[in-house]
Order: structure tokens, then C-alpha cells, then sequence
């Protein structure tokens, strides 16, 4: 099945979001809440219209620079800005919508959460 990609919302109950290229949306007030929601209402649609199921697999996440730093609050942008390589305020400004980065912006900033998340998920405590 070709990727569903989603564009998530952070509203004050939760999160909203809403499938491109089909009419289905949903609500949710935590993301995994989200993405049980999602999957349900894009299952509900291909039952409905023929189509094959959704996995979770399926489907793509899509937020916005200042929805992912409200979301994951644990991530200090000050810190990111240095692990990437990238002017302090310029990031700010990108967090705050002030400015839209590039697309180029976008890789390199996402980069480095991986990179993080990657680095974080091998990681021990003794």
C-alpha cells in the first residue's frame, strides 16, 4: 500500500489530523491516541470504498517544527541547534514561526532527532 502521510495539529484538547489525498479525519488527545484513531477511521474509509486494510506502517506523521517542539518539550532547541550545526536564533525563529525553513533545513534538523533518538535508543543506565 502507498504511505498515507497525515497532517497533525496540536490543538487544546490534543491533536487533530486529517489524511492527504482522502477524506478522513480524527482526533485524539494524546498521538498515540492519534494514531489508534487514524488507523480506525482509514480502515472504516477502505472497508467502505473497497480498498485494501491500513497498518500502522502505512501511515507517515507529518508536524510542523513549533507542533514537534510543543509535542516533545523534552528536546531543548538551544541544545539541537548546536548538535546540528545551526544558528541558535535561526532555529528559534523556525520553532516560533517566525520563518519556514527550507527543505534542506528541514533534512538537517530532522538529521540530528534521529541521530539523537538513534543514540538515546542504544543507550544503558547502570
Amino acid at each position: 500500500m502507498k504511505k498515507i502521510n497525515l497532517i497533525v495539529e496540536k490543538t487544546s484538547t490534543g491533536f487533530s489530523a486529517y489524511a492527504e489525498n482522502y477524506p478522513v479525519y480524527t482526533v485524539g488527545a494524546s498521538m498515540t491516541e492519534l494514531k489508534s484513531n487514524i488507523l480506525e477511521a482509514m480502515n472504516l474509509y477502505q472497508e467502505e470504498t473497497g480498498g485494501e486494510p491500513v497498518k500502522e506502517s502505512d501511515i507517515n506523521i507529518t508536524l510542523d517544527l513549533p507542533q514537534f517542539f510543543e509535542y516533545f518539550k523534552v528536546i531543548n532547541a538551544k541544545a539541537l541547534s548546536e548538535r546540528v550545526g545551526m544558528n541558535q536564533s535561526l532555529l528559534a525563529q523556525y520553532v516560533g514561526g517566525q520563518k519556514k525553513p527550507s527543505s534542506k533545513q528541514v533534512e538537517k534538523i530532522l538529521l540530528g532527532i534521529r541521530e539523537l533518538g538513534k543514540e538515546l535508543s542504544e543507550l544503558q543506565l547502570g
